[in-house]
């Protein structure tokens, strides 16, 4: 598979990411490890109170969140900008606050603009708690370029 330029990433141009960005004070601040030649991403996590849904138990849109923003750090090495368009999670056993946990995507494959990735949260056990495909699209990053240039918040 060959990989186009590595642009800027959708959160690199504006820095606001909540799952990743350095200058969202209320952000998750994930920090992934890329295998370019494996085309997968991980990351540690541990997340406190403020993510709780259920008492002592990650809320779920968090989590839907998390592995999200893991499938979306397989599109820089991939050479291309693109935005989520759906996403099937499967919410297996309850993630837990306050203990360390291991997010895990791959790409699975390419159909034009279309990117097909997958993602799971697993404990430090190697359990799945939760799991999700995800279906991608592949952006012209002009746009984005143009519009982080002026200022101007994507609409």
């Amino acid at each position: 598979m060959q990989a186009g330029t590595m642009d800027p990433s959708v959160d690199e141009l504006s820095g606001h990411c909540f799952g990743c960005g350095p200058k969202n004070p209320e952000g998750l601040h994930l920090a992934f490890q890329i295998d370019q030649e494996a085309h997968t991403a991980t990351a540690s996590v541990m997340l406190d109170q403020r993510y709780q849904g259920a008492p002592g138990y990650v809320h779920g849109g968090i989590i839907a969140t998390l592995l999200d923003e893991a499938m979306s750090k397989l599109n820089k090495p991939l050479g291309v900008m693109a935005m989520t368009r759906q996403m099937d999670v499967s919410y297996l056993r309850p993630a837990p606050i306050g203990a360390g946990m291991r997010l895990e995507s791959r790409f699975v494959r390419r159909e034009g603009r279309k990117l097909f990735h997958e993602a799971q949260l697993l404990n430090l056990k190697g359990e799945v708690l939760s799991q999700c495909s995800g279906l991608w699209i592949v952006i012209d990053p002009g746009l984005l370029h143009l519009r982080a240039a002026a200022g101007i918040e994507p609409a």
